[in-house]
């Protein structure tokens, strides 16, 4: 059998028939399944049909030829004319291709790619068309798919505000941008497409290549995670999380970047304010528990101070007028008063000394002290003193902040070895609701010291006011001056505020409250010529628990004429008043175990209301809820002190 003929064969099977040209084309169409093949006259109507035809369309040769092909469109195509420009088409140009919607027999749509191509012959010229219909339905759909699928990806992306989601192409230039990219890095969309994405990166970051190590990791390693700082269009930094993932083609070949950016800048702040937080709680924490040491100390050193001074006093009367005895008495003296104004400064920065907040004019006071801080300083560091004349006064102990202001001038003048001008300066400030400094609302007066000076790095001003901490030689500085005066102030209300920076000299700032109104005047203080004496010799109830204090003051009473009776606890003093109703007053020390002085007086006057008291103490800090009188004495106190007392509550 030949490629040029068909068996037909018989029950013997010997049969063969020859096939024509025509015939095997016919066999070849009809074979074609998958193709809907056939010819259209001039009119557009059907004139055979194929396997293919029947297939896709439904209908059966004897159905449809004869009939227009408009039998395939649908209602809107044909009432659009679209069958008669799809054949003037292809008469026209040689070719009509489309992919559109056809109808089957049984009323069902699919979606079809269609071409038309007319048929000419060198005899008869045009005679018709051919068209070829292929069902493109499955396809369509998933392209449908995929494009839905795609529109609900953009949408979702375009709908995230809270983070940057766009595309790179394989060498970092921008290719898509959504909404939350432009609220987050500020550029719309027709600025940044087509940018490098190092436009984001600061300066630092771009020359240290960061750009391009995130792309390269994000090739190697499939994925690049991090956190830095980025550039917003307008300039301003913030904190962003970012992720890269590559893109890949079918072929695994990258052909670009999925970029996502969170701004995280307030999480961060948050995250640094709770570390700040916890710093200074911290340091709060430190200082109090130095402050309560050193208070501690203090209390101590005040006592053996009490007894050192009165026993000093004591042996002066006593000794004979040796001009040596009385030079050495005078050193010892002098040696002790030191150690008293060491320990004020402990207490002032474990803020328990003793204050009598008045009403001070600030310009006053320094003119004052210029005179005199001018001749010890020398000419090479000149006071220059800028106040407003409207200054208001402030609430503050005179002497101590008189002393204050003696240790900021003296660091200035440190600060400053070649000499420099040290400027003390004044200024009202409000703080409002909001606070500042932590300080509450209202007014306040800054005190400033300046100087051009060396200055302090950031590690030494941060440890400036801790107590013992000097950066002056051995013997130069006890550590002590900027701690007490930390105390001092946060005792009257204020704060004090350190700047300073290495090589740019410092700035000491004292907030202390103002007092617009002033006060009403003050009584006159008694001096030690004027002091009256005792009308008669008084029965005093001495009570201390430091034995040296308690022997030192009884020796200070009878010196003065008056009958001490010693106990060394509260609780032996209560068992003294009630054996003793002779006793005219009660002088007793505050800080003392299991019961107070302030506690000693309550129980004392429950069996005598009226009895006179004395407190003696080194502390300023007292129970708020005290609702009785009685005088109180200063630690370390001399005789002339005592006698004052005596007559106050005496009188």
């Amino acid at each position: 059998m030949n490629a040029g003929t068909i068996a037909n064969m018989d029950e013997t099977g010997c049969a063969e028939t020859p096939l024509t040209e025509d015939g095997r084309y016919r066999l070849l169409v009809d074979a074609i399944t998958d193709h809907a093949i056939y010819m259209l006259d001039l009119d557009g109507r059907v004139t055979n049909w194929n396997t293919g035809a029947q297939r896709l369309k439904g209908y059966r040769a004897d159905e449809i030829v004869g009939r227009h092909f408009s039998s395939f469109y649908t209602d809107e195509d044909r009432a659009a004319g679209l069958p008669r420009r799809a054949l003037e088409i292809a008469a026209s140009t040689g070719k009509f291709e489309q992919e559109g919607w056809r109808v089957r027999k049984d009323g069902e749509r699919f979606w079809a790619h269609v071409t038309i191509l007319p048929i000419v012959t060198p005899e008869s010229g045009h005679i018709g068309y051919a068209k070829l219909t292929r069902d493109l339905t499955e396809r369509q759909r998933a392209e449908a798919d995929l494009m839905r699928q795609d529109q609900q990806f953009r949408l979702l992306v375009q709908s995230v505000t809270d983070y940057a989601i766009y595309m790179l192409d394989a060498d970092g230039l921008v290719s898509s941008w959504n909404p939350g990219a432009a609220r987050i890095k500020g550029y719309s969309e027709q600025e940044i497409i087509g940018r490098h994405f190092e436009t984001f990166y600061t300066e630092e970051d771009r020359l240290a290549g960061a750009p391009a190590r995130a792309l390269e990791t994000a090739r190697r390693e499939g994925r690049f995670l991090g956190e830095g700082w980025r550039v917003r269009r307008d300039g301003s930094h913030f904190r962003a999380n970012v992720v890269i993932d590559p893109i890949h083609a079918s072929d695994g070949q990258i052909i670009g970047f999925a970029k996502i950016t969170r701004d995280v800048t307030e999480r961060v702040e948050a995250q640094i304010a709770l570390e700040q937080a916890h710093e200074q709680l911290f340091q709060a924490q430190k200082l109090d528990a130095i402050g309560r040491l050193t208070g501690g100390i203090a209390h101590d050193f005040n006592n053996l101070l009490m007894a050192i001074l009165s026993s000093l006093e004591l042996l002066r009367k006593r000794l004979p007028d040796d001009p040596h005895v009385q030079r050495l008495l005078d050193n010892a003296v002098m040696g002790a008063d030191r150690g008293v104004g060491l320990t004020q400064r402990m207490l002032a920065f474990a803020r328990r000394q003793h204050l009598k907040p008045v009403r001070v004019a600030v310009p006053a006071l320094v003119h004052g002290m210029t005179d005199l801080l001018q001749r010890s300083l020398g000419p090479a560091w000149p006071i220059e003193a800028r106040f407003p004349l409207d200054l208001c006064n402030v609430k503050a102990d005179a002497n101590q902040l008189e002393m204050a202001l003696l240790n900021l001038i003296v660091n200035a003048r440190d600060a400053m070895p070649d000499g420099g001008v040290i400027t003390v300066s004044g200024r009202d400030r409000v703080v409002g609701a909001e606070g500042l400094h932590g300080l509450p609302a209202g007014p306040y007066v800054v005190l400033s010291v300046s100087d051009p000076g060396t200055g302090m790095d950031a590690e030494t001003l941060s440890r400036a006011t801790e107590p013992f901490f000097t950066t002056k030689g051995v013997g130069k500085g006890t550590g002590l001056g900027l701690s007490m005066i930390h105390g001092l102030i946060e005792q009257l209300g204020g704060k004090f505020v350190l700047q300073s920076s290495l090589g740019e000299g410092t700035t000491a700032e004292l907030w202390l409250p103002a007092m617009p109104a002033p006060d009403a005047p003050a009584k006159a203080t008694a001096t030690a010529a004027n002091v009256p004496a005792a009308a008669r010799p008084l029965n005093v109830l001495v009570v201390d628990d430091d034995a040296l204090v308690l022997i030192n003051s009884a020796a200070l009473l009878e010196d003065l004429g008056h009958v001490p009776l010693e106990a060394a606890s509260a609780e032996a003093g209560l068992t003294l008043l009630h054996s003793h109703p002779e006793i005219d007053l009660i002088m007793t020390d505050q800080a003392m175990p299991n019961v107070t002085g302030v506690e000693l007086i309550v129980a004392a006057r429950a069996e005598r209301p009226d009895i006179p008291a004395i407190l003696a103490t080194g502390y300023g800090e007292l129970p708020d809820d005290i609702d009785f009188k009685f005088f109180k004495l200063q630690k370390p106190f001399s005789q002339i002190d005592l006698a004052r007392a005596l007559s106050a509550v005496i009188a």
